[in-house]
């Protein structure tokens, strides 16, 4: 799926069980190559087991901008024409989903706790009965860079943020947020804006997380 001289450095994982419903799709890398810099049911978490369900159902893109971890017990699907454009070190945690039906963007370092799912459809289309309109089925979605995503949080289609926005476990996110400005905190059913001048300290954290992510895999 990738250019023999990418392919040939290995630059994907895949660790543990995986059920490779379709691989119809594409796989572009854009970014110089390295071994296993995407990881797929990678272990970087505090759980050490997987339930062995993983699941990659590609029949559209995936563009990979850098590095990128799945964690396990992931399912991806992108569909037909579909686009997923993941930046670098961008992040699925354990048990994880992402259905991509139009085109899903996480920028670089746009990073998804466990059991989040990010979808950009609402599978079956809907009208109203008075005006017979149909309404949109799908609407592309966009995480803006250091993003960090609490565990359980559900991003549906048109959602949109901005960098160095954190969203709270257990949130809903549909629309657009980035009016909200960067150094946010949003959460709630549906989110709100809980709090500002605050971020993850990347600062802090990058130099452990990419020693822990990424160097070992690198020779």
């Amino acid at each position: 799926m990738l250019p023999f001289y990418q392919a040939k450095k290995l630059p994907i994982f895949f660790y543990g069980s995986v059920k490779f419903s379709n691989l119809k799709g594409e796989v572009s890398i854009e970014n110089p190559v390295s071994r296993g810099m995407i990881g797929f049911g990678q272990a970087y978490e505090l759980a050490s087991r997987s339930s062995r369900t993983a699941e990659l159902v590609l029949k559209g893109r995936i563009i990979f901008r850098g590095y990128a971890q799945f964690g396990k017990d992931y399912f991806v699907f992108v569909g037909e024409n579909a686009v997923l454009d993941l930046g670098n070190m961008s992040s699925l945690a354990s048990k994880g989903k992402i259905i991509c039906a139009n085109k899903i963007m996480l920028k670089d370092y746009a990073r998804l706790g466990s059991e989040c799912q990010i979808i950009d459809t609402d599978f079956h289309q809907m009208i109203n009965l008075n005006t017979g309109e149909k309404y949109e089925k799908t609407k592309p979605i966009v995480i803006g860079e250091f993003n960090y995503i609490g565990r359980r949080t559900s991003i549906m289609k048109g959602t949109s943020t901005a960098e160095h926005c954190t969203i709270a476990s257990n949130t809903l996110c549909n629309k657009d947020y980035t009016h909200l400005g960067t150094n946010v905190l949003i959460g709630g059913i549906p989110a709100k804006l809980l709090k500002e001048n605050i971020s993850r300290d990347w600062e802090g954290e990058m130099e452990r997380m990419e020693r822990h992510l990424i160097s070992k895999y690198i020779f």
